[in-house]
């Protein structure tokens, strides 16, 4: 069925029904509180939409009232329903309105978008696409309008990125959509060699070294990356923006996971906390993850407990980690793709790969192990285990990061002050004391050593050969164990290996060609 209103809010604000232009309200202010509602989407509190548009009126609220009612007058008759307010908030109902920025986003996240969407996508991006929103003295919606505006330009280059990579789009049309690209971000690495790549393709070679020298010129350090070809370049510079999503589990709660980047799907499992907006900019995996979505559509998911996922469960244990992964990976009707885990992560992996060997095409675990850490210990051993976590019990909500260090510095000794002071409030924002016990309780009693023989799948072993957190032994011992396994020892002490340490390159080009060689 047609939706009875076509919105744009890209470019300039544009409202039709039923394909006939409805004029609009002339206030910038109620045009702009348009656009917000529509892009936060679920009800929004009156008290913020006050202070963001309306504080330095004499009546805020009365201000707010008069917007809401110039809104509703623009969509005539079914304006009551389109804006829902309440005496505390006010929501935007957008099941009858087409919105532009949908069609972008759906394009973004589509697989393999048609060349005809992709282009029209990335027209409604061409300029700056909210400045018609711009509002004089509104800091605390500036902030918001310029935090926004940075995440449609990085879909912005999402979507040229596929441009570029679509087989059915001539190449100076390519060429055209990378020097725009280039233009509106001179310093940036992948438009540069987008343009670069798209000169030589035209067999304009003289004009394509012509972009590198003058490129180069300007940014010496990337002269290393520039001929490692357009994929490390796009690793090493903007961020896509992700698509964060729910599914429900089988006990009725809700599991939060991510998709970025274009290709075939890799999933990687939960492990050790996670939170899916925060770990996708963060200065330990950011750089990671941004690699792996280059030639992947990567999956990500907070499991139970933890991150953007309900925090409030009753099982927290091995196998509803295993559940948790069946959740996300049947609500996404993945039938077949490859596994990257890390630390207790390989061992859900694992027990996935075993439960459901047609699913798997290859699994790539780093820095993992077979069995948790009551197993095979000394008595002295599981005594300071049980003391951390009487430590976590007490210490992990508080401001002092003191008991969260003790976590930090084993998972990446060679950290420096600033990234171990991230990790640390970050545990301590993505789960509560109480999980962050549980969580331990749940490791210590893994075992999935029986079913090490069962794997089919080709695997890809990876670890630290100095692992501060877990030792070396454990790799071996996956490698050993699973069939025609692939053991790669990383030179680095760190369990998360990171951006800028000399190790992390190897290991991104060891996962890429383990991915290409047994890519379905």
């Amino acid at each position: 069925m047609t939706s009875k209103f076509s919105l744009r809010i890209l470019g300039k604000t544009e409202l039709q029904r039923r394909g006939i232009e409805v004029p609009l309200v002339k206030s910038r202010k109620t045009r702009a509180l348009l656009t917000y509602l529509c892009i936060m989407e679920g009800p929004q509190a009156r008290e913020e939409l006050c202070e963001l548009f309306f504080d330095r009126t004499s009546d805020p609220r009365g201000a707010l009232r008069w917007s809401l009612s110039r809104i509703r007058n623009m969509f005539g008759d079914d304006g009551a329903t389109v804006i829902r307010a309440t005496r505390t908030s006010v929501e935007l109902d957008l099941t009858e309105i087409e919105l532009d920025l949908d069609f972008v986003i759906k394009t973004s996240s589509t697989l393999k978008p048609s060349s005809t969407n992709l282009i029209r996508s990335a027209a409604m991006l061409v300029r700056d696409p909210l400045a018609h929103c711009s509002l004089s003295y509104s800091p605390e919606f500036d902030e918001w309008l310029n935090s926004t505006t940075q995440k449609l330009l990085m879909l912005r280059g999402d979507i040229i990125q596929k441009i570029l990579k679509d087989p059915d789009i001539l190449d100076q049309t390519k060429y055209t959509w990378a020097l725009l690209w280039a233009r509106q971000l001179p310093n940036s690495f992948p438009a540069n060699h987008a343009v670069y790549t798209c000169l030589n393709a035209l067999d304009r070679k003289s004009e394509a070294n012509q972009v590198k020298q003058a490129y180069l010129a300007s940014n010496a350090m990337a002269a290393s990356l520039w001929d490692a070809g357009p994929e490390m370049a796009l690793c090493k510079n903007e961020k896509t923006p992700q698509i964060v999503q729910y599914c429900t589990a089988k006990e009725g709660f809700k599991i939060a996971y991510a998709k970025v980047g274009t290709g075939p799907p890799i999933v990687k499992t939960a492990n050790w906390l996670n939170h899916l907006e925060l770990d996708w900019d963060s200065p330990i995996w950011g750089e990671t993850f941004e690699a792996l979505s280059v030639e992947n559509t990567l999956i990500r998911y907070d499991g139970r407990g933890n991150g953007m996922s309900e925090w409030d469960v009753d099982d927290i244990s091995f196998d509803a980690f295993v559940d948790d992964l069946e959740t996300v990976t049947d609500s996404l009707n993945l039938d077949r793709f490859p596994l990257l885990a890390m630390s207790q992560g390989c061992a859900v992996a694992i027990a996935f790969a075993t439960r459901h060997p047609e699913r798997v095409s290859s699994l790539v675990l780093v820095g993992g192990y077979a069995a948790g850490w009551r197993i095979g210990m000394t008595p002295e051993e599981i005594e300071q285990r049980d003391a951390v976590m009487t430590l976590t019990r007490h210490g992990w909500g508080t401001e002092n990061p003191a008991y969260r260090r003790i976590f930090s510095q084993t998972f990446m000794p060679s950290a420096d002050e600033k990234r171990l002071d991230w990790f640390d409030e970050f545990q301590r924002r993505t789960t509560s004391p109480e999980n962050a016990v549980r969580f331990q309780e749940a490791f210590g009693d893994i075992d999935v050593r029986h079913l090490l023989d069962q794997v089919q799948a080709p695997t890809l072993v990876m670890h630290a050969s100095n692992d501060q957190r877990i030792k070396i032994g454990h790799g071996r011992a996956l490698a050993a164990g699973i069939p025609n396994a692939e053991l790669v020892e990383l030179d680095s002490q760190n369990h998360i290996i990171l951006g800028d340490e000399p190790a992390w390159l190897p290991f991104i080009n060891d996962v890429t060609r383990f991915l290409r060689k047994h890519a379905d």
